[in-house]
């Protein structure tokens, strides 16, 4: 951003509880929001929020994430937004692990949204930043990608290989300007999360988590826990032995 231009700032994934609130942030401070979504009518309805909380102009994108042709789509994208300074990749769905362990249409879905689709987004929005050599692209990753838990070991794999990959354009964008940052919350009251048992102190809000990803855009290592007591409480389940993590039920 220079003293004459609004930030631009691309989210994918907007109608996310954690993208909403990211957005807001942006919002605050004047950013040209494009928001990219499958639901256009709430889409709208953010949009509209944005506009009142101060954002300098706002662009919706009606967008399937896992059928779009996605350098045609992000370059129409920054054609609106004239240009690209943060992409938040925020998009992602849980999925039902006791279905898709025997249902493999089910656990297909699972990876090509929260993978396969991500991967081919977060690669060609690297390759842009690296050509314009500057920017930023952080993406939602989770926690439960650490290590494989038989209740979400499906949507934990899709997500571990996302963070390794997001970790290794990281790698790649060193010193050259652009950044990269996997973002990796722990369990957070929003949509997805809508059937669990919520509540005590592993529990995060999602203005909670937009902080840490509005702060990760601009500074951080790569790979950014939130809240930041994740790293500890994921390298201690990381530490523990098979022998008693596999009696273990969660």
């Amino acid at each position: 951003m220079t003293p004459n231009r609004p930030l631009r700032v691309l989210i994918l994934g907007a109608a996310s509880g954690i993208a909403q609130c990211t957005a807001r942030l942006y919002a605050e401070e004047g950013a040209i929001i494009g928001l990219a979504g499958r639901n256009s009518g709430r889409i709208a309805a953010i949009a509209g929020d944005l506009r009142t909380r101060g954002a300098a102009r706002v662009e919706s994108f009606d967008v399937d994430f896992t059928t779009a042709a996605v350098p045609d789509a992000l370059a129409n994208m920054m054609d609106k937004l004239g240009g690209l300074d943060h992409v938040i990749l925020a998009y992602g769905i849980l999925g039902e692990q006791a279905l898709a362990e025997h249902d493999p249409a089910l656990a297909q879905t699972i990876i090509d949204v929260n993978f396969r689709s991500a991967a081919a987004w977060t690669l060609v929005v690297a390759e842009v930043l690296e050509r314009q050599g500057n920017g930023s692209l952080v993406v939602l990753g989770s926690v439960a990608g650490d290590r494989g838990r038989r209740s979400n070991y499906i949507y934990g794999a899709a997500k571990a290989g996302l963070a390794t990959l997001v970790e290794g354009i990281s790698h790649r964008l060193r010193g050259s300007g652009p950044r990269a940052v996997i973002v990796k919350p722990g369990p957070t009251d929003t949509a997805m999360t809508a059937g669990m048992s919520k509540g005590g102190p592993l529990w995060a809000t999602p203005q909670a988590v937009a902080a840490i990803v509005r702060k990760a855009a601009d500074s951080g290592g790569p790979v950014v826990y939130a809240p930041g007591r994740w790293r500890l409480i994921m390298a201690i389940i990381r530490m523990i032995p098979a022998s008693i993590f596999n009696k273990m039920n969660f």
